[in-house]
């Protein structure tokens, strides 16, 4: 075989954001394959046999690559509309323009999802999909193909829909599924795409979308079709007021107790936004051990609230950072998310005690990975862990007079990325993905959303 190549990183600032939150102001780490071999301070191991690349790294702080535990990427296309709605009215006014997508369309938006968030220090990637138009193609296929040849690590939440207006529900009839052709198509892309090994590319979950546009019977059966294929689930929770109301006219219950009544807590369950959680709530997460998708900027957006989340750590709920969909993230990036989780939670009741800098970065690195259920795999820079890590700029203008490399990183402004591997493969060079064509990508994403905006228009 092969002797196994090694790269080496020097003179770096190193937050390891393991166990123990062990950090080296200057240090090494040595990647052999598409393994972490050791993290340290000072220089690298004398005697490293096949050393194919160094890198000065002075200036830089590595960090873990970022984590991101909710996202719907066909939104890249519908950016900058409904900008003053809340998450009904948003919803109401998007639905009949997201349910004339297609495979062209859904491809080119995850290029353009993947590639922004990647250039920022992404190096795991979500997408929780759940608009499936009949006769759009293959939408699941288009997803992973584009995370695939982005080179990101990634995990498809297989979405579904099958409460329509009819039914009660906010999407038109023509979005949804049937409740059986959602299951059977749900398994087969669990069949067809998921890998559960330890250094898995494509992961798939169950994810059917939200309680206001799923009926019970799909969250029971995602539930049990999710066990029976040993593989994680995902929905919405707890997002707004107006969901909360719904579920207690609808199901005689809050969201919480209607999700346990489903199969839907669990250590095998994570859940995006949970911004309006009372006490009861947060002790049934931390009792079963459900995680939470924390999409700050979004639920500023859309107005829907401050999350709880010093109380949800406090609890012992494990907690990640997610972009959430770029229809109401303008930015797509989770770097950002960083900060904006920081300053929104300080606005809530714990104020200036809310989170710190080094909890804000565990959110994006190690709490996304216990969320997905990766974290003994990604998420710290540990010896036999994935080399899925960032060399972030810091001794530019914008940060070199901040004394504290993680201080720098989480209150200044967006950091530049020098590198990012994954999987041991470098994915981004000086702030430029090094896997696909950027240009070309943004011309493809402005072609799509200008053919998707007269195909509704139309309508």
């Amino acid at each position: 075989m092969a002797a196994v190549q090694r790269i080496v990183i020097e003179n770096a600032a190193i937050a390891t954001v393991d166990a123990q939150d062990t950090e080296h102001a200057d240090g090494h780490v040595v990647l052999a394959g598409n393994r972490i071999e050791s993290v340290g301070a000072g220089r690298a191991p004398g005697g490293l046999e096949n050393v194919v690349r160094r890198i000065d790294a002075s200036g830089h702080l590595v960090t873990p690559g970022l984590v991101n535990t909710h996202h719907h990427f066909y939104q890249w296309i519908t950016r900058g509309l409904a900008t003053d709605h809340n998450l009904f009215d948003w919803l109401v006014a998007l639905y009949p323009t997201w349910a004339r997508i297609d495979e062209r369309m859904v491809r080119a938006a995850a290029q353009g999802s993947l590639a922004m968030m990647a250039r920022g220090g992404v190096t795991t990637a979500m997408d929780h999909h759940y608009v499936f138009p009949r006769g759009s193609g293959d939408l699941s296929g288009a997803i992973i193909g584009a995370a695939r040849d982005m080179g990101v690590r990634f995990t498809l939440a297989r979405g579904s829909m099958d409460r329509s207006e009819k039914d009660g529900g906010l999407p038109p009839d023509f979005a949804v599924e049937t409740l059986d052709g959602a299951l059977t198509a749900t398994e087969e892309t669990v069949a067809e795409h998921h890998d559960a090994s330890f250094d898995a590319m494509t992961q798939i979950a169950v994810a059917p979308c939200s309680p206001f546009s799923v009926s019970t019977e799909l969250m029971r059966q995602g539930a049990q079709l999710a066990r029976r294929l040993g593989v994680r689930l995902h929905t919405h929770g707890s997002e707004t007021v107006e969901e909360e109301k719904f579920c207690h006219e609808l199901f005689g219950m809050g969201p919480t107790d209607y999700f346990e009544s489903t199969g839907w807590l669990g250590e095998d369950v994570w859940m995006a936004h949970c911004v309006h959680m009372n006490d009861s709530d947060i002790d049934a997460f931390a009792r079963t051990r459900t995680g939470v998708a924390h999409c700050p900027s979004s639920n500023a957006r859309l107005a829907a609230g401050i999350a709880r989340v010093p109380d949800m750590l406090a609890a012992g709920v494990p907690v990640g950072l997610g972009v959430d969909g770029t229809a109401s993230n303008e930015s797509g990036e989770l770097h950002t998310e960083l900060r904006n989780a920081l300053l929104i939670n300080r606005l809530g009741a714990h104020r200036q005690a809310a989170l710190n800098a080094r909890q804000a970065l565990r959110l994006g690195t190690f709490g996304g990975a216990q969320v997905l259920g990766r974290a003994t795999q990604i998420g710290s820079l540990e010896p036999g862990k994935l080399a899925d890590l960032v060399l972030w700029k810091l001794d530019s203008l914008a940060h070199a007079s901040i004394a504290d490399p993680v201080t720098a990183l989480v209150f200044g402004a967006a950091a530049p990325v020098t590198a990012s591997f994954v999987n041991g493969r470098q994915i981004v060079q000086d702030g430029r993905l090094s896997t696909v064509d950027e240009d070309a990508v943004a011309r493809s994403t402005r072609e799509e959303a200008r053919r998707l905006a007269g195909i509704a228009a139309q309508a």
